[in-house]
């Protein structure tokens, strides 16, 4: 099969980069898997598995699919026709306004229930990316993962827990002043920042860590820095919002929407075994998986069926800000 996939962005990436990395991981296991893989993506982006057509945001989409392509993979809406047949990923959240396209395909059970959908593939990482993590080493934090600006993501809850609950604190997405905002200072000196970090640093922290703060205030649609860290040996301690209750279960994490609750049960952290956290991100999230969950989805269309029995669209808007309570 010849297989697009479009995503408005540089790939590879070298740090943060979430949708990326999964776009990247997806092209080189679809390839792996026998397929033909283009990317339309920015200039810049390179590969040696995948052809590279540099997407101009000036020009039609649909001008810049080479005409022997089979199937398309976009990562957003598309807004106008496109001759091929197609599928779409939907990475976030959507509102009651937005009509999506039949064939969307959502990140998790949940995020495409919330949209009256049925077609969803978790999102896999590629594990060569991260290597054998050493499930030996003494565990000495716990981490936040995620962007720190983006109050849905809740760095203030998980600085708190944390403060109150006597563990040390290493967020991964923000700095200690953020005028991105408006005026943000973090006086805790048991919370150390490192911004947005990759690589070995990044994969340093997470395999020293004890758990993942995970206190989202919105229905996730997914949450790849769970599968990370999980994959490092890392349980997930989170609310049971959106993906949540059917990604963590209680020999990997723990849920609850009570900052209490989160208190007690961090006093038994290191109960969680890091090789169960391990094994069953490799069981569950791999990219391969994904890339061949995603190649029956691809079938299916060619078949000329649809993905989702109705046209999916947000079943209800939800408030700003799900509770997290004391």
């Amino acid at each position: 099969m010849n297989i697009l996939l479009q995503h408005n962005a540089i790939l590879p990436v070298n740090q943060y980069g979430g949708t990326e990395r999964v776009v990247w991981w997806l092209g080189k296991y679809l390839s792996q898997l026998g397929h033909n893989v283009t990317f339309l993506v920015k200039e810049g982006s390179t590969s040696s598995f995948a052809k590279i057509i540099p997407y101009n945001e000036n020009r039609p989409l649909d001008e810049q699919i080479p005409d022997d392509i089979d199937m398309v993979h976009l990562n957003q809406k598309p807004q106008e026709y496109i001759r091929k047949p197609f599928v779409v990923t939907q990475h976030g959240n959507s509102s009651q306004l937005d009509s999506l396209h039949h064939n969307t395909v959502f990140v998790s059970k949940n995020h495409a229930e919330r949209h009256g959908g049925e077609a969803f593939v978790y999102n896999g990482i590629d594990f060569d990316d991260y290597g054998k993590p050493d499930l030996n080493l003494p565990r000495k934090h716990l981490h936040f993962l995620a962007k720190a600006a983006w109050r849905v993501k809740n760095v203030k809850g998980a600085i708190e827990i944390s403060k109150r609950s006597h563990h040390k604190l290493i967020v991964m997405g923000g700095t200690r002043l953020n005028l991105k905002m408006g005026f943000r200072f973090t006086p805790d000196l048991h919370v150390r920042f490192h911004g947005m970090i990759g690589g070995e640093e990044k994969l340093s922290i997470l395999n020293q860590s004890k758990a993942l703060l995970f206190p989202v205030l919105w229905h996730e649609p997914f949450g790849l820095a769970i599968v990370e860290s999980l994959y490092m040996g890392s349980a997930v301690f989170g609310t049971t919002y959106g993906s949540l209750p059917e990604l963590i279960h209680p020999e990997v994490g723990f849920l609850s929407n009570h900052k209490h609750e989160w208190v007690e049960q961090l006093k038994n952290v290191d109960h969680f075994s890091p090789k169960n956290c391990h094994e069953y991100a490799q069981d569950i999230f791999s990219a391969r998986t994904m890339a061949e969950k995603y190649v029956t989805y691809y079938e299916t269309v060619l078949a000329g069926k649809p993905l989702n029995f109705q046209t999916p669209k947000a079943l209800e808007n939800y408030p700003k800000f799900l509770p997290f309570s004391e």
